[in-house]
């Protein structure tokens, strides 16, 4: 990872980086998914809700929401153990129907340890006015890769 000397991680090669991994999963290049801020302290990733991704009340559907939910944790996990990573288990609690033109995963990391990482993810849809309301909120173990 690039750094600037005494200042951590640079946000800027970070945010490319990360996106650079998100572009070699085809299934989040399907979804549409952007990783729209990864700095060293949270992750974005939105994704642009279209009616394929809609049940049959409207709403975005709540595999949609989970992978969100699942991605944004992995990406916060990559704080401490790079890309190596994997999601080891993950909670998910729908608070509200998601409607919208985006859905907006935010993850940060609350514990990073030696082999697994603790993550919280808040997902949030978007209307067209740009606010912002929550609808699930996620909490994951992210483990390092481990290659023998």
């Amino acid at each position: 990872m690039m750094t600037d000397p005494g200042t951590g991680p640079r946000p800027a090669a970070m945010l490319a980086l990360g996106r650079a991994v998100l572009a070699q999963q085809p299934f989040s290049t399907m979804l549409g998914a952007e990783l729209t801020a990864f700095d060293g302290s949270i992750v974005e990733l939105t994704i642009p809700i279209r009616a394929d991704l809609l049940q049959q009340n409207g709403f975005a559907r709540g595999g949609v929401l989970s992978y969100a939910a699942d991605n944004a944790l992995t990406f916060a996990g990559g704080l401490t153990f790079g890309s190596a990573v994997l999601t080891s288990e993950f909670k998910i609690n729908y608070v509200r129907p998601a409607r919208g033109v985006a859905i907006i995963a935010r993850a940060t990391l609350v514990y990073g340890g030696r082999r697994q990482a603790v993550c919280r993810a808040d997902i949030f849809t978007r209307d067209d006015a740009g606010a912002e309301v929550l609808v699930a909120v996620a909490q994951g173990t992210i483990a390092a890769i481990v290659t023998s």
